[in-house]
Formats: structure tokens, sequence, C-alpha cells
């Protein structure tokens, strides 16, 4: 059913449609065909009112012939785009000046240079505005090609201005290409390693990326430029578990857009990236006061977003899941998470195809934990499930780990102990395989190894045993890894004093006095 989806590509464009579009569609397309009856919008009409695509149903309703049915379908899709698109374009800068390009080429082509070289002016002051540098080297060239067939009296000197512009267009390009390439490498490395687990670890990303990030100063830089290297820097000190740092950088992001409040709606995809890491690093550091702000100011600026499209709908629910599943995680207070998970299968229900398997694993672990929080064991682990059985291990294989380790403490927990230690053994030559047995992991899974040959008498002197071997670990720069991923501390505190995890964490959180600043 899946393989089928993804082939009728014009079903999902018509299914990801809004209403408005729709409306739009209906109107372009009664002037295109010249009325409503035409095969193409009975196919239209057809897929609208589907579910799931189903051919037959198509080939009845609609009377199109099997063999005009590919055509047609090939026909509808770029009709829809080219609706869509002209409804978008006084709403989309980088649309608006596209679309005066092809009106210069018109011009062009009808040897109207003067008002074709007015059109491109016009269309590089807007891409220069927007620091659409690729854009405005497009049409710098366009103007160089036409200056050459359209000699004025001031040739000479401005040959020699679009040869700077030129110049100048192409080093914020590299700069941009750089610094995009370096920011996309820390990503994919991230997703791979997770963190630096080891000094090994921790030299073999400063030496390769140090300097190279080194190279660039922000002073002067444009707003692209200072957009990746700020994402690129935030990435590097992410991965090497350098907070400080790594809030800084997430700051700066967030502020480039604080200070050109203007490319919010336009590159509103990496603004709501910066939102979701300056989010994340405040949940690593406890920052619960300063993360709630954010999450305010976050929530209350999308009404502001216009237009706001599929896509940023989706960037947006995905961040505010997140953090508010995190904001429950540093409070304690599972019950009212449990409330989120609704909201996620909704959302993973309706958009799941459209969201990467990395966020897809991301939630789901942070639901098992809300679950695990709350004492809801079997639902924990279904959730867990969905992590465990993705064919690819070394994709984020930090989470893949935790996610066997939790799902065995869930095991025990809910009392399904009768396959414990096959499972341990799983796990066990699972992480193994993963290179990523540290102190942490090795002491929790020989705990739960002894679990099952442990008299009932002395159950409480293990847990107080591996609660004093892992306590140590909690500030250590490569071992404290695990404690982002699974509160071990606070469970082991809540076995050994009998209370619920949920009053543990809780108690935490008001000793810390909500902690505020970084």
């Amino acid at each position: 059913m899946m393989t089928s989806k993804r082939q009728e590509a014009v079903f999902e464009l018509v299914r990801s449609m809004s209403k408005a579009e729709k409306r739009n569609f209906r109107l372009y397309a009664q002037r295109q065909a010249g009325n409503g009856e035409a095969k193409f919008m009975a196919l239209f009409d057809a897929l609208d009112g589907m579910e799931e695509y189903d051919e037959a149903r198509v080939l009845k309703k609609t009377g199109i012939r099997k063999e005009q049915l590919p055509n047609m379908k090939a026909y509808l899709y770029r009709q829809i785009l080219v609706s869509i698109r002209l409804l978008n374009v006084q709403h989309v800068g980088v649309m608006e000046i596209r679309e005066m390009i092809d009106f210069a080429r018109v011009l062009y082509d009808k040897s109207m240079f003067r008002q074709a070289l007015t059109m491109l002016d016009r269309a590089k002051r807007m891409a220069l505005e927007a620091q659409k540098f690729t854009l405005a080297l497009e049409i710098v060239e366009f103007e160089k090609r036409i200056e050459s067939i359209f000699m004025q009296r001031s040739a000479t000197s401005r040959a020699e201005e679009l040869s700077n512009q030129a110049r100048t267009l192409a080093e914020r390009i590299a700069n941009i290409n750089q610094l995009s390439n370096l920011s996309v490498q820390l990503y994919g490395l991230n997703l791979q390693l997770g963190y630096v687990r080891s000094e090994k670890d921790r030299k073999m990303v400063t030496d390769f990326f140090r300097e190279r990030l080194e190279a660039f100063d922000d002073r002067g830089m444009s707003f692209h430029e200072r957009l990746y290297l700020y994402q690129a820097r935030m990435w590097y000190h992410y991965i090497r578990h350098d907070f400080v740092m790594c809030y800084r950088y997430a700051r700066r992001w967030v502020g480039l857009f604080d200070e050109r409040p203007d490319q919010r709606a336009v590159y509103y995809d990496l603004y709501v990236r910066a939102v979701a890491r300056l989010l994340d690093v405040l949940f690593m550091t406890r920052m619960h006061d300063r993360m709630a702000e954010a999450i305010a100011k976050f929530e209350g600026e999308l009404a502001q977003v216009k237009p706001m499209t599929e896509n940023l709908t989706i960037l947006a629910s995905l961040c505010l899941l997140q953090a508010k599943i995190n904001l429950h995680f540093l409070e304690g207070s599972f019950a009212e998470g449990v409330e989120l998970a609704q909201q996620v299968d909704d959302f993973v229900r309706d958009h799941g195809r459209y969201v990467d398997e990395h966020h897809r694993m991301l939630l789901a672990y942070k639901v098992a934990c809300i679950y695990f929080g709350n004492g809801d064991y079997k639902r924990c682990m279904s959730y867990l499930h969905r992590i465990i059985s993705i064919p690819n291990p070394q994709f984020r294989r930090d989470l893949q780990v935790f996610a066997r380790i939790l799902h065995l403490i869930a095991s025990y927990e809910a009392g399904e102990d009768y396959s414990l230690e096959y499972q341990i053994r799983s796990v066990y030559a699972f992480v193994v395989k993963m290179n990523d047995m540290h102190a942490v992991q090795h002491e929790i899974i020989t705990f739960l190894k002894r679990i099952p040959h442990t008299y009932a008498s002395d159950f409480r002197g293990e847990l107080e045993r591996l609660y004093e071997r892992l306590k140590p670990f909690e500030n250590h720069p490569y071992e404290r890894r695990p404690f982002f991923y699974l509160d071990i501390i606070s469970w082991l505190e809540s076995k050994i004093r009998n209370i619920p995890i949920a009053e543990i964490i809780r108690s935490k959180y008001r000793a810390e006095g909500r902690k505020g600043g970084l």
C-alpha cells in the first residue's frame, strides 16, 4: 500500500492542497478548459473525494480510458502546480523574482532590450534585498548578455559595474556553499554518531572541523553567510557536548531572524530549526523558565507567518511537540504529558509520510519516556518497538541503543521477566556491535543480568550499589550522555525510596528553583 501511495504523485498533491488552493484551481481550470466538465477536472474531483487511491474507482467515475490515464494524471499534476504558483507568486519573493526574469526573457526575445534591462534591474534589487545571491548573479549575467548587444554611451562604466557585482556575488555564494556544506556534514555526523563518546571522538571532530570553522569571521558577512556559520558552529559544539557554546550559537542563529524579521517567513524552515536547537540546548541544561518563555514566544509568532504552508505547519508542529514533551520531563509532569501522546499519534498519522525517519524515531522515544515516567510500561514498550524494529542499526545508533536499554527496564517493571535473560544477551550483543559499550551502559546491563538471580531481600542493596556506581558519571564529559536519554538516576531513587519517579523528578525540579540562566 505504501508503494502505491508513493507512485501516485498527483493523488498526494491533491490531498495536500488547502481549501483556498482547491478553490483557486477550479477557477483556473474553468478558464483553461472553458467548462467544468473537462476530463482533467473530472479526474481532480475523483481524486479529491478519495481517502486512498483506487484506480478502478477513478476510471469508473471519470470515464477516462485506462490507456489515457497516465497522460491525464501528468497533465493534471502540471496544471495544479501552475495554479498554485500563480496563487503564491505575489506572496513568495523568490517566485516573483523568477517571474520577472521570465518576463525579461520574453522582452529580450522581442529585441525590447531597454524594457528587459528595466525589468531585470527591478528583479535584481529585490534579489539583493532578500539576499538571494544566486538569483542576483543569474540576473547580472543576463544583464551582461544584453549589454553586449545593446551598447549605450555608458557601456564602459556599466561593464565595470556589472563585473564587480558578479565578482562580489560569486564570493558570497562560494562562502555560503562552504558553510552550508560544513553544516550539512556536521548534521550528518550528529545523525550517525549522536555525541562524542570518547576523547578519540572529540579529537576527530575537533581536528576535522575546528580549523575550517575558524577560517570564517562573521564581521561583514551577509545574513545567509552568518546563518550557515552559526548553524555549523552550533552543530560542532552540540556534538562535542559544549552546551555553553552551543547555546551561544543557537541564540545567535535565532537572533538573526530577530534582526531581520522579514526573513522569518522566507526562511521559516531554517528559523524553526534554529528555535528547535535553542529549545533542545535549554532542555539539556535544564533551563526550565527560559525554555518555557521560548516556547510561548515561538507559538505566539505562528499566527503572524504568511503564507503558512503545509511544510511550515509540519515543521512548527514537530518543534512544539518535542519541546513540550521535554518540558514535562523537566517538571516530572508525566500524567499531563500523556495528553501529548495522542497529539503525537495524530501528527504522525496525518503528516508521518512527510517527516524523516530521524524525527519519527525521536518522537517515538520521547513518548515512550512519557509513558515510562507515568508507569504505563506496556505502552512504553510499544513505542520503543517502533525504534528497535528499524532495519538500519547504524542510523541514530545512540538512540537505538538506549531504546533497547529502556525496553529492558520497562520489561522488568511490567513483570515480563520470563525472557529477560535472553533480552539482556541480545541487547548486550547489539551494544557491543554498535561500539557503544561505555561505563554507564555496562553497569546497567550488569545490574539487569544479576536481577533474575537476586533474592528479594538483597534487591534494595543491588539498587543502591548501582546508584553509587552511576552517580559520579552524571557530570562526566563522556559518560553523562546516557542521562540525556534516560534519567536512570531518578529511576533508581524512586525504586530505593519506593516513590513514583514522577514525584522524584518534581522534587528535584522544585529544589532547583526553575533555573533560568545559562
